[in-house]
């Protein structure tokens, strides 16, 4: 069986390896608030709420409201 003759260093190795954490995406979880997807276990970029409460007051949502 083939053996290295130098050991590769750890950037090399790294490098190797990234490829292939950056082909997957996260999955995704419905908003029950508005609707749209976003990350589980974590705010609604969009309309702020998390397990049905409001946490993150969204700038763009309260420009739109003002209107």
């Amino acid at each position: 069986m083939a053996n290295p003759k130098r050991k590769h260093s750890k950037a090399r190795r790294d490098k190797r390896r990234s490829a292939n954490s950056k082909m997957f995406f996260g999955n995704l979880s419905v908003c029950p608030e508005c609707k749209k997807l976003r990350m589980p276990h974590r705010v609604c970029p969009h309309c702020g709420y998390y397990n049905g409460k409001p946490v993150v007051v969204i700038e763009a949502k309260e420009k739109k409201k003002k209107r």
